[in-house]
């Protein structure tokens, strides 16, 4: 069973690796493997925490509450999201048994290095314009560090390979907000995302 991502020029050869990771434990108590999905070579990649419960059970990213929620705030920022790269820093979904549910637990400093080397390989392969650390799991993996969210939104800065990133909040914050605050909460992220939209056309050089 793989470690590591291989030395691959095929983001296909890489996805199919992944589904046999078993790098950390968090292998042991999913479903499987979520591996990053969109255009091979998309402008713009959106980078999660890790995996939901409906996305563990059906293999795909950002398809469960949070995902709907993405794609509403993606069209209001006028980005289609079939041209947007979406995948998470963790590919394994952590949990806890709470009764009959599986509850989300955050992923440690050892499942974040664990996976780097998947997410490395969709950076490197995909070749995004841009990338948008969607939460602290997220930041902390493509930065290598820990980032302060507040103190980091709102502007693009360059990054690795001649790309850009920013950072906003996950999608599964705004779910957490309280009513009364929560249309201002969507509001700014969507203020954000629209800082991405220029990135999804051409930009020179690329």
């Amino acid at each position: 069973m793989p470690h590591t991502a291989p030395e691959s020029t095929s983001l296909d050869e890489v996805r199919e690796a992944a589904l046999d990771c078993q790098a950390c434990p968090l292998w042991a108590n999913a479903t499987q493997t979520v591996f990053g999905e969109g255009p091979a070579h998309a402008r713009i990649m959106l980078v999660g925490e890790q995996p939901g419960d409906q996305e563990d059970r059906v293999g795909h990213p950002f398809v469960g509450p949070a995902g709907r929620l993405l794609d509403r705030a993606l069209e209001d920022a006028g980005i289609e999201r079939e041209k947007v790269y979406v995948t998470n820093a963790v590919k394994h979904f952590k949990w806890e048994s709470r009764g009959k549910r599986r509850m989300h637990k955050k992923p440690g400093e050892r499942e974040i290095a664990a996976c780097h080397p998947w997410l490395e390989s969709e950076l490197r392969l995909v070749a995004p314009a841009l990338v948008v650390a969607m939460g602290a799991t997220a930041a902390r993996a493509l930065f290598g560090r820990a980032t302060p969210i507040e103190t980091s939104r709102g502007r693009v800065a360059a990054f690795a390979g001649g790309m850009h990133i920013m950072v906003t909040v996950h999608p599964s914050y705004l779910l957490r907000v309280p009513d009364e605050a929560r249309a201002n909460a969507y509001a700014r992220f969507v203020q954000d995302l629209k800082l991405a939209a220029p990135f999804a056309e051409h930009v020179s050089g690329r």
